[in-house]
């Protein structure tokens, strides 16, 4: 099998209303994308589903400038990621004292989810989801959450610039992610 090339690959922008007839094909791929997670015990409980990310999805269609991003090859979706602008409140939780004034005080993107096809991963597509997003919602900083034993997942946030601010919980009992951000474009104060 060749590897394919940036341009068989075609990258779709949709707003809130547009969003829910694609649920389950971006749980299904989502699915693909974490096979550690499907039959992880507690998964479902921790929000790390395919039942949890149609709810979550659901969930974040309220917030102004909601963006989904997808990608397709050969006329299949093989990526996806979403992401919306939001306050530095929303998104930081108790992590807020410790995020810089000066992040807090610029626009933010918090950038849910992105996830490509275990068979189209390390072809430039989780980073073209990520620009699309960028230039979609136009941010100062990006923000994301992603659990520290995701090893692909933190090389593709780490080779786009991101940096780890600390350890975050989305509920008290819940697992910990790493939380990173991204200055995007110009540089840090």
């Amino acid at each position: 099998m060749t590897q394919s090339t940036r341009t068989d690959v075609v990258i779709r922008a949709y707003g809130p209303g547009q969003v829910p007839p694609l649920l389950e094909t971006i749980a299904d791929l989502w699915a693909d994308a974490h096979p550690e997670l499907v039959n992880t015990p507690g998964a479902t409980t921790d929000g790390l589903s395919a039942r949890a990310l149609r709810r979550q999805v659901l969930g974040h269609l309220k917030h102004e400038g909601f963006t989904l991003v997808a990608a397709y090859g050969s006329g299949s979706m093989v990526g996806f990621g979403y992401a919306f602008p939001c306050t530095p409140e929303y998104w930081y939780g108790d992590l807020l004292p410790q995020i810089p004034e000066h992040v807090r005080a610029g626009r933010l993107m918090g950038l849910c989810e992105l996830a490509v096809t275990p068979a189209r991963q390390s072809q430039g597509i989780g980073s073209r989801l990520h620009e699309a997003l960028l230039k979609a919602i136009d941010p100062e900083w990006s923000s994301l959450l992603v659990r520290p034993d995701n090893t692909g997942g933190r090389g593709l946030y780490d080779r786009l610039g991101y940096t780890y601010a600390g350890p975050y919980r989305n509920a008290p009992d819940g697992p910990e992610f790493d939380l990173l951000l991204l200055r995007v474009g110009g540089s840090e104060e």
